[in-house]
């Protein structure tokens, strides 16, 4: 039931509701707050003072607007509506002394501040400062933190906003950061010097309103005028979180997130933030071909040449791999079975059925889990999985969620109620009487590690039997980002990858690095980095990056996003449609397109829904037949986070960061 309320700001009435603050209600009358401290996702803290506003009738004292709701306000003698100026005389003097006070202690060192450009204490210093300082006193200077490889501190800039604090305590859910101090020796620190032990930290460095908190592999690489920024997508899971890739020249200089509330929010994790230096790393700039047991350069059209070559008269097959772009997948699927081949995206032994978007898919939305009363966790680790989603999991919980978890027992950052690690708890759980669930808002969501068994399917039968009778919404949690478009343009063969793999003389790798490929069948790998592929490949054409190609990406729920093109592939490596499209031609079987644009015409009249870019399409709800499954514990789908692609195996900052995880497993525990 909503309580609204009118009230006059700077003139002009507006009717809010009466909950909202009154910072919220000056947005919703286009007027701008300046504010250090209040984060719309974040609980309010009230400590910076710059959002003070007059309200007129009211204590005659400016009002911080960001703890103040509008349902306090009093009405005027008459019964008027209640009044707040946000440009009297009053608010002007209030905000510039809060600016000088914020000033005191600040470090004049914007020429060498990571944060110059782009730092709101600078831009709010010009906008309501003013430009002189009474104080000639020295300033306060503080120790620098040690927060771990990621984020780099200067701590003298700090402005106590606490705004990381309240992050890393409320979303990612760690309890490394806090304030110790009083008045001038109160200082930002973390629990016994420690690292911060979250994939989700570097969220923090976004969110520092000065150059307090800054990125350590970016630092002094860049201004933000020099960058050019493009919109596009995230692969590194399947989550499809929203990104901005700012790129100088040709090299990607940084990932930053976009606000998408139904995906990602505003939050990236760390993978997703600084897999760039992967991107420089170990790339394949040329075609080779394998002579005589080792690989030489060759040019395009010998190459090609070689490949088709190969592919004519054999029994081929083709595989997806779990970065490949939907227009890559399915115009592999044309070309391979033209040749009479077979191709096959689920490459980790996934069971899922081909022709049942609901059991491929599931039924829910990322933001379902927004209102979910009862959620129940199938073979999955959502924190290594999809971060972003696992805040989302934290934020429901915080709300009243209750989380069940069917498998191996982890720490999610919040309370689980385990129900069990095997098969059998599953089956049990499907079936108890579930009399009071099916009223409440709840959700299923299935691991990939899960369904990868050879009683996947059974796996498969039971979580959606479980999803059937307590009328739960259905998600299965995608490890892979290309894996639900491959599926959509059905990349696939009945009976899995051996059934693809069965008899092929000669296979066409697309970028599937997570599989390994037995000795005697010819391979030719089309991808973007020398990993495992690259290795076993007597071919190898190399490929664009999801950064340099445009490119259709399906999320986990099944929404199409589009990546844009930031740079350009290093050396001859070539867009993927368009390697498969020059081939075609050698193979004398040309596919009916030569621009991406008419690639995806053809896409989008087979496969209408991925037209609907950023839409989720509504799927069919289809139970497959129950079946009983074995005895085994379930596997999650990941065990080390930061290596589970070929990018971010190239990457540097990766590898040190999966070190460092691990020593803080096996770190040895004092004996006294």
């Amino acid at each position: 039931m909503s309580d609204l309320r009118k009230v006059v700001i700077d003139g002009n009435e507006v009717e809010v509701d009466g909950a909202m603050t009154l910072i919220q209600a000056c947005e919703e009358a286009g007027v701008e707050i300046p504010r250090f401290c209040y984060h719309e996702r974040l609980s309010i803290a009230g400590n910076c003072r710059m959002c003070l506003v007059e309200v007129v009738g009211g204590p005659p004292k400016p009002a911080a607007s960001c703890a103040m709701q509008v349902r306090d306000l009093r009405p005027g003698p008459e019964g008027q509506s209640p009044v707040v100026k946000t440009n009297s005389p009053m608010v002007k003097k209030a905000r510039e002394g809060v600016m000088e006070f914020l000033l005191i202690n600040h470090p004049l060192d914007c020429p060498i501040c990571d944060q110059g450009g782009e730092c709101d204490l600078q831009d709010q210093a010009m906008a309501y400062g003013v430009d002189f300082s009474r104080f000639r006193e020295p300033k306060r200077a503080t120790e620098d933190l040690d927060l771990g490889p990621l984020v780099e501190t200067h701590m003298t800039r700090c402005i106590s906003c606490t705004r990381c604090v309240r992050f890393t305590t409320e979303v990612a859910g760690i309890h490394q950061m806090g304030q110790t101090g009083r008045g001038e020796d109160a200082e930002i620190t973390s629990y016994l010097g420690e690292t911060l032990d979250s994939n989700m930290q570097g969220n923090i460095i976004d969110l520092c309103p000065v150059g307090a908190l800054v990125s350590k592999p970016y630092a002094f690489t860049a201004r933000p005028w020099e960058l050019t920024k493009t919109e596009s997508i995230d692969v590194m899971d399947a989550l499809g979180s929203n990104i901005r890739v700012d790129t100088k020249g040709r090299e990607v200089m940084r990932f930053l997130p976009r606000n998408h509330d139904g995906v990602n929010e505003e939050w990236i994790s760390d993978k997703t933030r600084f897999v760039w230096d992967g991107l420089r790393k170990q790339r394949l700039d040329t075609p080779y071909i394998r002579e005589n047991g080792k690989l030489r350069k060759a040019n395009w059209p010998e190459a090609l040449a070689a490949v088709a070559t190969a592919m004519k008269g054999k029994k081929v097959a083709g595989l997806v791999g779990d970065l490949a772009p939907v227009e890559a997948a399915f115009a592999l699927k044309q070309l391979i079975e033209g040749q009479g081949g077979n191709v096959e995206c689920r490459t980790d032994g996934a069971k899922l059925p081909i022709d049942n978007r609901s059991a491929y898919v599931g039924t829910a939305k990322i933001e379902d889990i927004d209102d979910a009363k009862m959620i129940q966790l199938i073979g999955t680790n959502p924190r290594v999985e999809a971060p972003v989603l696992n805040s989302r999991l934290r934020r429901a919980w915080s709300h009243g969620a209750t989380v069940g978890m069917i498998g191996e027992q982890v720490d999610l950052t919040f309370d689980v109620v385990n129900v069990g690690t095997d098969r059998q708890a599953l089956v049990e759980t499907a079936a108890k009487d579930m009399g009071g669930v099916q009223d409440m808002d709840s959700l299923v969501v299935v691991g990939i590690g899960a369904l990868r068994e050879a009683d996947g399917d059974a796996v498969l039968s039971q979580a959606m039997a479980l999803a059937d009778k307590t009328k739960s919404k259905f998600m299965i949690l995608h490890t892979a980002a290309g894996r639900v478009g491959a599926m959509d343009v059905g990349a696939v063969t009945e009976g899995g990858l051996e059934a693809a793999l069965e008899g092929a003389e000669v296979i066409y790798n697309l970028g599937a690095d997570e599989v390994d490929i037995d000795p005697g069948a010819f391979v030719i790998y089309q991808g973007s980095h020398g990993d495992r592929g690259a290795h076993r490949a007597d071919i190898i054409l190399p490929s664009a990056a999801y950064t340099e190609e445009n490119g259709l990406f399906v999320n986990t729920e099944g929404r199409p996003q589009l990546a844009l093109r930031a740079s350009f592939p290093p050396g001859e490596a070539k867009e993927n449609w368009a390697i498969l499209r020059a081939l075609s031609a050698e193979l004398d079987a040309t596919l009916p397109y030569d621009s991406m644009a008419q690639l995806r015409q053809a896409l989008v009249a087979a496969h209408p829904h991925l037209g609907e870019i950023d839409e989720v399409a509504e799927n069919e709800w289809q139970p497959i037949p129950v079946k009983k499954p074995g005895k085994a514990d379930f596997r999650n789908a990941i065990t080390d986070f930061y290596l589970t692609n070929p990018i971010a195996r190239a990457s540097s900052l990766m590898a040190e960061l999966s070190a460092n995880a691990k020593a803080r497993k096996s770190a040895p525990m004092a004996a006294e």
